[in-house]
């Protein structure tokens, strides 16, 4: 909905509200001082403030006057749209305003007819005199929004080019230009004025009439003396033709030809010091005896395709100097660099222009430096996502290298483990490992044993499993060291805090598949097994397996012990003829012999002992 719409029906609803509460035209009449005109839907603001009453209000009825604009303004009842009004089916109020109907805000966007239609002279300004001959629609060039900013286009001018271009309508020739009837685009170009293409044959005057150096070029100062007229020798239609005859030239070809007195080396001639006849034959410039020796210039100065011929199509691409390449004597003899070939390998390596794939190549469709380096070809920065074909088609020994004699007896193909892209990364699969685990585990291969291992010969699968290494389930059957080699408290755990001190084996009183009950036993004469009579603390009075002894004098024997314990009354050593005892010096080893003689000469044993006592049973006996 519009903002005029949405206006309309606030006024219609204001005006039913007035009507609504009862004041009729004949009350409003009655006191139009004090009437507040806001209250019929109506405000009189502006110029409407000094509008009489009955200008709008016809014979006294007030009941149904319109509100909008164009309902009073339409010539019938005020006055309305002009003759000259522009076209438009605008609502009054988006132009003028009530307080000036004259002070318009004009907007183009909204008329309802062509430029033309207000801009004839008639209704709004029209073309000037000066206006270029036209039949086009203003908006074909001028934007309404800034019309002096001008789209011009030649192509939509009604007329020839001199009707505008005479010096009054638009710029006419310039006091230098060449004599001539012609029409202005026999010449020009409409759409590029600069742009010309030139007639002679329209031309009225001489050629020095124009070529005198101020309407156009003259001689050039280098050009040859003469006062001939110039088509003397140039030819009009085609300047560069000239009809010359070198028979009365005196001097060499240079003296003239030397870019002074007359044209010298083109630019884009052989660069060389040469004398001209040395090259060519002067009754006939285009025949040439050609010498390479006294060139100065590079192969490519002249070999470009305009002086000479230049590469052949199957060349290969590169922006490198002929001779960096060629030998000059010898062009089939080729010194050949990479480094500056522009084009892509495949673009001679094709098997055409140069050698391509060798039959046993990888299968790919990557370009050839993908992989090769091209300064040495053997040189390969490998890419496999391009390879079309399994690992296997090509690391089978031949077309590149296979396994290697220490790979993982496996039959699995490459990419089961190997990763494409990075082929030390390794995604093991020991599903399929067909030796032991030692034929890899083995540190060659693949990682053996750490530094700190339990010594062992058995297989690793023996405790781990290859699907989750940790943990493991040991088997002590197999360890080939000694216990402390692992039992160390690095390998693992060692003797805790509170362990005998002694430096024997754990398996010295410990069994591998139960560690508890000790199974110790004295083995050594100087200590003899005491059995179960007796614990370990009963002789090794502090945690440690050297025992001191009590009575050091008689160690190692029992004495060193158990001399406290001796007994001399039950040791007789003989009865005659008094009786004598055995003193504890004599007697220090319990478990050897003790002999009772007949008499004091001890010649004559009474009574034979021989290990009497035994260090294993429970009592003295």
């Amino acid at each position: 909905m519009s903002i005029c719409t949405v206006k309309r029906l606030l006024i219609v609803a204001l005006t039913l509200l007035t009507f609504g509460l009862g004041l009729s035209p004949a009350k409003a009449d009655q006191n139009t001082s004090l009437f507040d005109h806001i209250q019929s839907g109506f405000a009189l603001v502006g110029a409407h403030k000094k509008v009489p009453c009955a200008d709008c209000h016809f014979n006294a009825v007030f009941k149904g006057t319109p509100h909008a604009c164009e309902a009073c303004h339409n010539n019938s009842r005020s006055p309305g749209k002009s003759r000259s009004h522009p076209p438009s089916g605008n609502f009054c109020e988006e132009c003028h305003t009530i307080n000036s109907w004259l002070n318009a805000r004009f907007n183009h966007s909204a008329v309802s007819g062509s430029c033309e239609s207000c801009h004839n002279g008639t209704i709004a300004t029209g073309k000037s005199a000066q206006h270029i001959a036209s039949g086009n629609s203003c908006v074909n060039c001028h934007r309404p929004t800034n019309w002096s900013a001008a789209r011009f286009d030649h192509q939509d001018a009604s007329n020839v080019c001199e009707s505008c271009h005479n010096g009054s309508i638009a710029t006419g020739k310039p006091v230098k230009h060449v004599q001539s009837t012609n029409s202005c685009n026999n010449c020009h170009v409409p759409t590029n004025w600069s742009s010309v293409r030139f007639d002679h044959s329209a031309v009225t005057g001489s050629c020095q009439s124009c070529h005198n150096g101020t309407v156009a070029t003259g001689k050039p100062p280098k050009h040859i003396a003469t006062s001939n007229q110039c088509d003397t020798c140039h030819v009009p239609t085609k300047w560069s033709t000239v009809r010359f005859d070198h028979s009365a030239v005196t001097g060499s070809c240079q003296s003239c030809h030397n870019g002074t007195v007359a044209t010298g080396k083109p630019p884009k001639h052989i660069a060389s010091s040469n004398q001209c006849d040395t090259c060519h034959v002067s009754t006939n410039w285009s025949s040439v005896r050609f010498d390479h020796s006294a060139v100065t210039g590079s192969c490519q100065s002249c070999h470009n395709g305009t002086v000479a011929t230049g590469k052949p199509s199957k060349h290969i691409a590169s922006s490198n100097q002929c001779d960096t390449c060629h030998v000059p004597t010898k062009w089939s003899t080729v010194r050949f660099d990479h480094s500056a070939v522009t084009g892509s390998c495949q673009s001679c390596h094709n098997g055409t222009v140069a050698t391509g794939k060798p039959p046993k190549h990888i299968a790919t469709s990557n370009q050839c430096d993908t992989c090769h380096v091209p300064t040495k070809w053997s040189t390969v920065r490998f890419d496999h996502s391009a390879v079309t074909g399994s690992c296997q088609s090509c690391h089978n020994g031949t077309v590149a290298t296979g396994k290697p004699s220490k790979h993982i007896a496996s039959a699995n193909t490459c990419d089961n483990c190997h990763v494409s892209t990075n082929w030390s990364s390794v995604r093991v699969d020991h599903g399929s490992v067909t030796g032991s685990c030692s034929t890899c585990h083995n540190g060659t291969i693949a990682t053996g044993k750490p530094g700190n291992h339990i010594q062992t010969s058995g297989q690793c699968d023996s405790c781990h499993r290859t699907q989750g290494w940790t943990p493991a389930t040991f088997d002590h059957a197999t360890v080939t060291g000694s216990c402390s080699n692992c039992h160390n408290g690095t390998v693992s755990t060692g003797k805790p805090g509170g362990h005998f001190s002694t430096s024997k084996q754990c398996d010295t009183c410990h069994r591998s598949n139960a560690w508890s009950p000790l199974i110790f036993r004295h083995t050594s004469g100087i200590y003899p097994d005491h059995g179960s009579r007796i614990d370990c603390q009963g002789c090794h009075q502090s945690n440690s397996q050297t025992v001191i002894w009590k009575f050091g004098a008689y160690k190692p024997d029992c004495a060193g012990c158990h001399a406290n314990d001796y007994k001399a009354r039950e040791h007789k050593k003989y009865k005659s003829p008094n009786t004598v005892f055995y003193r504890v010096d004599e007697l220090r080893d319990c478990a050897g012999a003790c002999h009772e003689y007949t008499d004091s000469s001890l010649t004559t044993i009474k009574k034979r002992r021989s290990g009497e006592h035994r260090a294993n049973r429970k009592e003295w006996d």
